[in-house]
């Protein structure tokens, strides 16, 4: 390190001393821009009335037509409303499930111990939901083994698989399953980079592991936290299609039914494409003003978020 701005830099300097960086990051900005930013374009389906056989250039536009008809579709409300609905409940009962699981792991001292159980609670992660919904299906369904069990007892079974009214904490048990290790990696690495030298002084003068846990660990990982749960916000609307999809047949439309799910049926089923491209471009445009108000309060409470404060 020379100490120098790398702002004043000349360009071929730079560009001479960060070439290895660039080529390594070259195939990720490529995938980024070929399968991200170039399929952006094709958004001015959703002002026209579009059809494959003609194309782009030959479909006639008909303005915000599609998105009046959309906004008026009672559908896409229910559809909204539910999507909105179970991000919300999974902010409370899933996202702060990976924070906790980080703590727990972080405070084992074998480290063998530490690799065995983060290799098993990362494992799920690469399931399929296909095969993570058959799990649950065997566990808790109709003649899953919860039931057997009851039913050997003198019990009633019971099929949580179908049941409308407790598919929402289904699909969050099933998130959590598959996804709270994979979420401890963040946290994980946030925990790393906290003064081990802090919990020494602060055990020195008399705190306890609450305290400690109170006054060091979470005001470490808060700017982490914050920044999680912005882009968590802008993701608000995408809470996955695979693993409602699979289900919806099972509890019925009313109660899995979610934005991505409901484009699917309204597009690829229908062949409405200007209709399904007006819905993506609106649950876009609400993700993007989520951002930006969660980014606003983080500024409010003196973290950076996503971007500086201007």
């Amino acid at each position: 390190m020379t100490g120098k701005n790398p702002a004043a830099d000349p360009l071929r300097a730079r560009l001479r001393r960060d070439w290895p960086l660039l080529l390594m990051t070259a195939p990720a900005v490529g995938l980024l821009l070929l399968f991200h930013y170039v399929p952006l374009l094709g958004n001015v389906i959703a002002f026209q009335d579009y059809s494959p056989y003609v194309g782009i250039a030959e479909s006639p536009f008909v303005g915000f037509a599609n998105f009046q008809w959309l906004l008026l579709d009672a559908s896409f409300w229910d559809a909204t409303l539910n999507t909105l609905g179970i991000t919300a409940f999974q902010l409370v009962f899933y996202f702060p499930v990976p924070i906790a699981l980080a703590i727990l792991l972080d405070s084992v001292v074998r480290p063998r111990v530490r690799l065995l159980v983060q290799s098993v609670v990362y494992m799920p992660h690469f399931f399929s939901w296909v095969l993570v919904v058959t799990l649950f299906q065997q566990m808790l369904g109709g003649a899953g083994l919860v039931s057997q069990i009851l039913r050997e007892n003198g019990h009633e079974g019971i099929d949580l698989m179908t049941n409308p009214d407790t598919f929402l904490l289904l699909v969050t048990g099933e998130t959590v399953w598959k996804d709270a290790g994979w979420g401890t990696i963040i946290f994980l690495a946030a925990l790393a980079a906290i003064d081990r030298n802090l919990y020494e002084a602060a055990a020195v003068d008399g705190a306890g592991r609450w305290r400690r846990l109170w006054h060091i660990t979470l005001p470490g990982l808060r700017p982490v936290v914050i920044l999680l749960l912005i882009l968590r916000l802008g993701d608000a609307l995408n809470v996955g299609f695979e693993q409602f999809f699979l289900q919806r047949d099972a509890v019925g439309r009313d109660a899995a039914e979610v934005l991505d799910t409901f484009v699917y049926w309204r597009t690829l089923t229908t062949g409405e494409w200007s209709y399904g491209a007006a819905a993506g471009m609106v649950k876009g445009l609400v993700g993007l003003v989520l951002i930006l108000i969660a980014n606003k309060v983080a500024h409010r409470f003196g973290e950076q978020g996503i971007y500086k404060r201007t």
